[in-house]
């Protein structure tokens, strides 16, 4: 089993970390540490709290960049794990001050959690920069909330740790796990099907979430709170342990103390985030079967840190990357099962050993990933598979190229259908998300099985925001034959929890004039995963010909926040990140109060 990150260790002494700056003046000091005006009200206004005096004399103080909200439910119980970690920073010498940010939880924000990523992102960035803290722990969670707080912290620099709230227990219905969002799609096709009843389906979803967390599938939470461990941003085992296990609040408090010995070591995300971290994170994500959505996560951090990460990265790194984990999604168990049978630190072990990963990266808490996980134990391999007998030959993520996909497109293969895989057929177009839901249940529609569903305009600009839609419903004509999945192509997202053949992230997306604008009914398509090929089978002069008739694409927001997101957001090979958020700007605030 992997060492217990609760237990006491000796200060680091890796190469790396013997290369920290000696003791400095903190950052803090220059709102605190003042004998003059502007420090007298610094202190007295913090003091009406009932903070005493001598907490003010040049501990490290930790904010801790809270995303608790009742409307995030993935989150709502991190009032309790910031108690923890405020408990940790104390007993380390440092001074916690807990401070909320926008909470992007995909459950209820609409028309999409990933339409305000980059707001939170802002708000984590400014939040950081603008207040004493010498330190950040983040509490991440629900899906979006996890690269949010990471890009905006990034942005800043300062030392960081994450720590992840946890998943679910394991859902159980009728004697069956069932699991968040993979059976909410399995249940809402059967009962389109005719296979379960609208009682049933209703009588489910009490059973699904039974205690505090985020989804305890494979999903882009369990993925995120993965690539939190593997990127060296969190302490072993950050990823598995249960939100209702004790074992994530003894985490907590670790973390916490740790945030103050990363202060005083000058451990800042710079000096974790580099190019060997991202790439052992894209490898894990392979081998753990993880969301689609790290790719457009990933791609937004590596741009904060100044990171050439690129999609081709993806492909390369991860294509021969078998996927080692059997849980939903891809496969049958849960994240309860997947902590109980040894977590993220196996699956680490299990990479480094066959000299995949990159084995002296520094991590969070000063050991090199290697020397976190080297005596990681497996204690169920049915749910962990070893490296030489996997779960599925094909983890990671194929990268898809083609005159449909100029800019890239991508693939989940461990969660499609093998026979899918390579595939040729005639184009069902639905131009909007609205023409989806209006014509997918009509016994007239044209389309069969052998057909290749393609839905426009809801990439990050067409939505706006990217929504998780491209795992369209099959027509209800289709799923009365007992097909349950087909080739479908889209410029959207993709649930993490979701499963299915689904090309996603085409860029240029058809907002902004990508030939996934031009795609007709009845157009050829030809898919080919293994040679990563996306082929639109119409001559060029037709293609220029439709792309002269195109009228383009106007968005309905004129104002406000959305206005912002259409006229600043890259697309989704870019990380769908805002223009001028890219790059680092550190935490110097340029100005004192007056």
């Amino acid at each position: 089993m992997a060492r217990n990150p609760a237990a006491p260790k000796k200060p680091a002494k890796t190469k790396k970390a013997e290369n920290a700056s000696a003791p400095r003046t903190l950052r803090s000091q220059a709102w605190f540490g003042q004998a003059d005006r502007n420090g007298f009200g610094h202190r007295s206004w913090m003091k009406n709290q009932g903070f005493p005096h001598h907490l003010f004399d040049g501990r490290p103080v930790i904010g801790i960049c809270n995303t608790w909200s009742e409307l995030t439910p993935c989150n709502a119980h991190f009032r309790i794990i910031a108690e923890h970690v405020k408990r940790g920073v104390y007993e380390a010498g440092g001074f916690p001050l807990e401070f909320p940010v926008f909470s992007t939880g995909e459950t209820n924000l609409r028309p999409t959690a990933m339409l305000f990523r980059n707001l939170a992102s802002m708000d984590v960035e400014e939040a950081i920069r603008a207040n004493p803290m010498d330190g950040v722990v983040l509490l991440v969670g629900c899906d979006k909330t996890t690269p949010s707080l990471l890009m905006g912290a990034a942005s800043c620099d300062l030392p960081t740790i994450a720590l992840s709230g946890g998943p679910m227990l394991n859902g159980r219905y009728k004697g069956e796990h069932i699991g968040s969002g993979t059976h909410t799609w399995k249940f809402s096709e059967m009962v389109r099907a005719g296979e379960m009843t609208l009682q049933d389906f209703m009588a489910a979803e009490s059973s699904n979430s039974r205690s505090a967390g985020h989804c305890m599938t494979m999903g882009t939470a369990s993925t995120m709170a993965s690539m939190v461990e593997s990127i060296g941003m969190g302490l072993p085992t950050n990823a598995a342990i249960l939100a209702a296990d004790s074992r994530r609040n003894a985490l907590a408090f670790m973390v916490g103390r740790r945030a103050v010995e990363m202060v005083r070591l000058d451990l800042k995300m710079s000096k974790i985030l580099t190019r060997e971290n991202f790439e052992n994170a894209i490898r894990v994500n392979g081998a753990i079967g993880g969301s689609t959505n790290a790719v457009v996560h990933l791609l937004a951090l590596a741009g904060r840190m100044g990171i050439d990460i690129t999609l081709d990265d993806w492909d390369r790194l991860g294509k021969d990357v078998p996927c080692l984990v059997n849980l939903m999604p891809s496969g049958k168990y849960l994240m309860e099962d997947f902590f109980y049978a040894g977590g993220v630190p196996v699956v680490i072990r299990e990479l480094a050993e066959r000299g995949v990963l990159h084995k002296d990266a520094l991590t969070v808490n000063g050991e090199t990933i290697w020397e976190n996980n080297k005596d990681a134990e497996c204690w169920n391999r049915d749910v962990i598979f070893p490296y030489g007998k996997p779960f599925k030959k094909q983890g990671g993520i194929a990268v898809l190229q083609g005159n449909l996909c100029p800019n890239g497109a991508i693939l989940k293969p461990s969660a499609a259908s093998p026979k899918l895989m390579k595939h040729r057929g005639k184009a069902i177009v639905f131009e909007s998300i609205e023409d989806l839901h209006a014509r997918i249940d009509d016994p007239d529609l044209d389309c069969d099985e052998n057909s290749v569903m393609v839905l426009k305009y809801c990439g990050p600009k067409g939505y706006p925001g990217m929504a998780e839609v491209g795992n369209m419903p099959l027509p209800k004509k289709v799923l009365e034959k007992g097909i349950t999945d087909m080739v479908r192509i889209s410029d959207a997202r993709i649930s993490g929890t979701a499963y299915g053949t689904v090309v996603l992230h085409v860029a240029p997306e058809a907002a902004a004039g990508g030939p996934l604008a031009l795609v007709e009914n009845g157009d050829w398509i030809d898919l080919d995963v293994k040679k990563r090929r996306l082929h639109l089978d119409v001559p060029v002069e037709e293609l220029e010909r439709r792309r002269n008739a195109w009228k383009g694409f106007e968005s309905p927001h004129k104002s406000g926040y959305a206005r912002l997101y259409v006229d600043h957001v890259l697309q989704a090979d870019k990380g769908a990140d805002f223009d001028f958020l890219v790059g680092t700007r550190g935490a110097d605030v340029g100005r004192e109060s007056h």
